[in-house]
């Protein structure tokens, strides 16, 4: 895979347990649903026990292998976790800037949506659709602020793992 594709979210379904650099799933079908390879980018869990690694292969429909590094996951065994597998820019992985939550895949159709709103959710709206980093925080006046940067500009961006945040309408 490239540095970088265009899927916000390739595979999520059932669950998993990780063991050092094994993934076994629960309710998956990794290698017949034929949408994951390896530089995919594995997502585990939400907001601070969230954690990053780098898929390194497909062995069989319940069984994933890690790369080492780059990752983010804690070091010891996670079970019952959700995820979800997308091809997220890799080099995000241990960017300071943003928490893995805070990087989302934006469409065309999504970005558009997003400029034509109005009050808050018009804040949220990204210059370019692609990779899109995004923080918000509240200024010493109550007001939310919310900034984003195009991490990597495309129009080609599908899937979506984030339709709270970005509307398809």
């Amino acid at each position: 895979m490239s540095l970088w594709g265009n899927k916000d979210a390739v595979y999520s379904d059932g669950t998993i347990a990780i063991s050092g650099t094994t993934v076994t799933g629960t309710g998956t079908t990794f290698n017949t649903a034929g949408l994951i390879s390896a530089g995919d980018v594995l997502t585990v869990g939400t907001g601070s026990t969230q954690g990053e690694a780098v898929i390194a292969g497909v062995t069989s429909a319940t069984v994933l292998t890690l790369e080492e590094s780059p990752s983010t996951l804690d070091s010891g065994t996670i079970t019952g976790a959700a995820y979800v597998i997308s091809q997220r820019p890799i080099s995000t992985i241990f960017d300071t800037n943003y928490d893995a939550a805070e990087i989302y895949g934006v469409d065309t159709t999504e970005q558009s949506v997003a400029n034509a709103a109005s009050g808050e959710a018009r804040q949220y709206a990204p210059a370019h659709a692609g990779w899109v980093g995004i923080t918000t925080y509240t200024d010493n006046h109550g007001n939310l602020r919310v900034k984003t940067e195009t991490l990597v500009a495309g129009s080609t961006i599908s899937g979506d793992a984030e339709d709270t945040k970005f509307p398809d309408s």
